[in-house]
């Protein structure tokens, strides 16, 4: 704002000093003009020697000026006068004629003054008088030919201050509408530099009291300039830095719950464990165990926090019959069950074949965790008319109650009826993953009694069917 101020300032003494000498150039041109035409009528007068009044014929220079000056009107800046040589024994009047009416100063009376113009060698010229500076024009004067008698001088002076003066006012004029347009101008600016930059106040103390432990502040955004889109990215990038940070809180968290009881099985056995060959092996057995699970913990963990990254999903198209297909030929290898393929979509989706059915098979696993030997399993897929696509895993296990539907999605959940469960608590939290990472969801229903059916569902894309 200060810079904008100080360009403001530039320009308007650009424009009062070009304005001001616009006006002096033209009150030069006038006083010029004024000169040159009074100087021109003289000429035209002595041309014709007859008085204007009389007609009579003029013929000593004295009788020249008088016949001109005394009809003159001049105007209150001018003063015209004239001064014959003085001559002994000279015929015709000397001495000054004056106009008739006060000039500002009497020139012609002032016989220093007068002297000066008279002698200059210059036919005009400037001098400084009582009533301010004085431009003055002569003109030498003769007798006619057929006459005798002294020469003489013809003068037009015009006093430059009151002409000035006019221009003086107007330069002041514009100097104090300037200067309070500036101020105007100054607040304005002030006020609209606050109004545009408070959002980047805002991004400034925003981002200078955040901190790894509260990064929930936002900047209101309001508008729809570069500012407030500026505020929406740096929001935006506050949305980014906190999901980050939650990930990495929650990664950490969750390792540190789940592998410290395999650390303290593994090392408590290992502290315990004797000379005796047999107790040896089985410590190892146990161990190995352990370290095991602690390996599932951590890959299942690893995928969970790859799931926040915008790479983790890389979608393609996949024909649903063909991923139903393969997904029931994987899952009947992890036990003995009636194994059904219920139904099978016939068109194609956008998606990550690998995490679909990395989601699918652990649903499968799940199931099988669930049911007994013999039990049926049924898989199916479906695409709705909008083409978005179910795929779903059905058990006939003993249920789930309507209250855990949403806490056994989450991490290291255990609900009430997945007792014996083999895994750590991550399989429908990973599934979850899975499906929100392609803008899906994972659901459950299911009441105690009558087994539950885990949905993946992928949301519409260009529906197709197989060629």
């Amino acid at each position: 704002m200060v810079w904008v101020v100080l360009l403001m300032v530039g320009v308007l003494a650009l424009v009062n000093l070009v304005t001001w000498q616009a006006l002096r150039t033209g009150v030069d041109e006038r006083i010029d003009a004024a000169l040159t035409q009074e100087i021109d009528e003289f000429h035209r007068f002595a041309a014709t020697g007859h008085d204007r009044r009389g007609g009579e014929r003029i013929a000593d220079v004295h009788s020249a000026l008088r016949a001109h000056i005394v009809d003159q009107h001049p105007d209150p800046s001018e003063i015209i006068f004239g001064h014959v040589d003085e001559a002994p024994g000279a015929g015709a009047g000397t001495g000054r004629v004056r106009q008739a009416e006060d000039p500002l100063y009497d020139v012609s009376a002032d016989d220093r003054l007068r002297s000066r113009i008279l002698s200059a060698d210059t036919r005009s010229g400037v001098e400084q008088t009582p009533a301010g500076p004085l431009r003055w024009s002569k003109i030498r004067v003769g007798p006619r030919q057929e006459s005798a008698g002294p020469e003489g001088w013809f003068v037009i002076g015009y006093f430059v201050d009151p002409e000035m003066a006019a221009v003086n006012r107007t330069v002041r004029i514009l100097v104090l509408v300037s200067a309070i347009g500036l101020v105007l101008a100054g607040v304005a600016a002030w006020w609209v530099a606050g109004r545009i930059l408070t959002p980047v106040r805002l991004v400034r103390q925003t981002a200078a009291q955040i901190g790894e432990g509260d990064l929930t502040r936002r900047i209101a955004v309001t508008g729809n300039d570069d500012i407030a889109a500026l505020a929406d990215q740096f929001n935006a990038m506050l949305d980014r830095l906190e999901q980050a940070f939650s990930t990495q809180r929650r990664f950490i968290d969750d390792a540190g719950h789940e592998l410290r009881t395999p650390i303290t099985i593994v090392r408590g056995h290992l502290e315990l464990m004797g000379d005796d060959p047999e107790e040896r092996r089985e410590v190892v057995r146990l161990v190995t165990d352990e370290l095991d699970r602690m390996a599932r913990i951590v890959e299942d963990l690893l995928l969970l926090a790859k799931a926040q990254r915008p790479d983790f999903v890389r979608p393609q198209e996949v024909w649903l019959a063909e991923l139903t297909g393969d997904i029931g030929a994987k899952v009947r290898a992890l036990g003995d069950r009636d194994w059904r393929l219920e139904h099978v979509a016939e068109g194609a989706v956008m998606a990550d074949p690998q995490l679909i059915t990395q989601a699918m098979v652990q649903l499968a696993f799940n199931a099988v965790g669930h049911t007994g030997s013999g039990d049926t399993i049924r898989i199916g897929s479906a695409q709705a008319p909008d083409g978005s696509a179910t795929l779903w895993v059905a058990d006939s296990g003993p249920g789930i109650p309507e209250e855990e539907h949403e806490r056994i999605f989450e991490r290291f959940s255990r609900g009430s009826a997945s007792a014996g469960r083999s895994d750590a608590g991550l399989g429908l939290a990973i599934v979850r993953a899975i499906a929100e990472a392609h803008h899906g969801s994972a659901a459950v229903d299911s009441a105690p009694g009558q087994g539950a059916v885990f949905t993946v569902a992928l949301p519409a894309g260009t529906r197709k069917e197989h060629p």
